[in-house]
């Protein structure tokens, strides 16, 4: 019986177009963020990660994950959103899924947006020049590999 490698991406994109954001309100803003960079899946009622992400946004400072956590739980409920997902290891790993696409940063025990830049600067630098580049690198790659076959 032949070994089946199996097909574990080294890094992996999802870019989704919506509609203006012209006149949304800050967390339907981060919500749509969130939907169209794939941190968030259309109709996926577990969006905590909206929340997460909006306390980094806002913050002034720094924040801990037990601070975090804080905020989440209570801008939840000022938008009377069910406390889904607001365990502490939950808020961890969607933290960790923000650190995975270069937005925020961990210094110490404490998590911000990375190097207090700009999220439109992290995009462009981050995401779009360095992330989205080398996985079309090596699309093209297999492409011309495939024209050599």
């Amino acid at each position: 019986m032949p070994i089946v490698a199996k097909d574990i991406p080294l890094a992996e994109l999802t870019l989704r177009k919506y509609e203006s954001p012209v006149g949304l309100q800050k967390r339907d803003l981060i919500r749509k963020l969130c939907l169209s960079v794939g941190l968030l899946q259309p109709g996926d009622s577990r969006d905590v990660i909206v929340d997460i992400f909006q306390s980094l946004v806002e913050a002034k400072h720094p924040l801990t994950s037990d601070q975090i956590q804080e905020y989440v739980i209570g801008n939840r409920k000022k938008h009377n959103a069910q406390l889904l997902g607001i365990a502490p290891s939950n808020v961890r790993r969607q933290i960790k899924r923000l650190r995975d696409i270069f937005m925020v940063e961990k210094i110490g025990n404490e998590y911000r947006i990375s190097e207090n830049e700009k999220l439109l600067n992290l995009f462009e630098e981050k995401i779009e020049k360095y992330y989205l580049k080398s996985i079309t690198s090596r699309v093209k790659e297999y492409l011309k590999e495939l024209e050599n076959h």
